[in-house]
């Protein structure tokens, strides 16, 4: 299986992509679904909230009054934070359940509002967000859901900024014209980008970028720091250190370059430990060319990448 990390702005859009995605085959994994759910009425989840915040913040039914929470909640980092340190370990626990659950072939979706703002990017095999400009967003907050427009600018103002957004954006899916055109933008990301790299990992198989880098990719300092940053979740302790050592060009076509990374580790048990993480997380071994050192790559049409295991004392 391999895990998709899909985000975006509070109203960008999202929604049209996950029913998209699902409509291809995706596992959908629902954050704002599990949000809801672990403070639900009677919860424990709920308890916390209004130890924490007051039990103004509750309906005269006892279920959670989501204005009156937000009005407090949203007035100041320290409240903010407050909110997320109660949320955040109930809805991990809860993603972390159903994912477990999902088949072993699965494209898990999970659909994550503030994938940015919990640095969750590094966790997934890809990173899919939509983008749709503020002011716009803004106008569809206040027309269509009917909040007032000083709760959405608040709303807007507590999530990451674009440019935040787009240095873990592995496919950048522009949403300012049509639904129809986002949709069918999204399915071309799960026809040439989403299903081969399931199938890739699947089967074990890396491949060279058969999909060009676009015009919304950052500079390749910002995509070798974003592969790091991956390979740092697969590896963890098992690597002395995780390097971007390299970019390689192609002479057929330089719009696809490949990142050469390196991963350092103590010895020839650590190095072969790191082969079935790495594997799992899009980066099948290719070549053991000797003792000292194992070769990977990446698995995904859209990104190149070449990884070398070295021992500490090979380097």
């Amino acid at each position: 299986m391999i895990r998709i990390g899909l985000t975006g702005g509070i109203g960008a859009g999202k929604s049209t992509v996950a029913q998209t995605f699902i409509s291809q085959g995706a596992y959908h994994v629902d954050a704002d679904k599990i949000a809801r759910e672990v403070v639900d009425r009677g919860t424990p989840g709920l308890a916390q909230l209004a130890e924490a915040f007051g039990e103004e913040i509750l309906s005269a039914d006892g279920s959670l009054d989501r204005p009156a929470l937000a009005a407090k909640a949203f007035v100041s980092d320290e409240n903010r934070q407050l909110l997320n340190s109660i949320t955040h370990p109930l809805i991990g626990a809860r993603t972390q359940e159903l994912t477990d659950a999902a088949p072993d072939d699965a494209i898990i979706l999970h659909d994550v509002p503030l994938l940015v703002e919990g640095h969750m990017a590094p966790f997934y095999h890809l990173v899919v967000v939509v983008h749709t400009d503020a002011d716009v967003r803004l106008d569809r907050l206040v027309d269509l859901r009917g909040m007032e427009i000083s709760d959405a600018r608040q709303r807007i103002a507590a999530q990451a900024t674009d440019d935040q957004r787009r240095a873990v954006a592995d496919v950048w899916l522009d949403n300012s014209g049509a639904p129809e055109v986002l949709a069918a933008a999204a399915v071309a990301v799960w026809d040439e980008r989403l299903a081969p790299f399931r199938d890739n990992v699947s089967a074990g198989r890396a491949v060279a970028p058969t999909i060009d880098d676009t015009a919304d990719d950052p500079e390749w300092a910002a995509l070798s720091a974003r592969v790091v940053n991956r390979l740092w979740a697969l590896v963890g302790a098992g690597a002395h250190a995780v390097e971007h050592t390299a970019t390689t060009l192609s002479d057929d076509n330089p719009a696809r370059p490949v990142l050469d990374m390196t991963v350092t580790v103590a010895d020839l048990a650590a190095a072969n430990a790191l082969a079935a993480p790495l594997a799992a997380g899009g980066f099948p071994a290719v070549q053991s060319t000797n003792s000292a050192q194992r070769l990977h790559a990446s698995a995904d049409p859209g990104r190149g990448v070449r990884i070398r295991v070295v021992q500490r004392s090979a380097t």
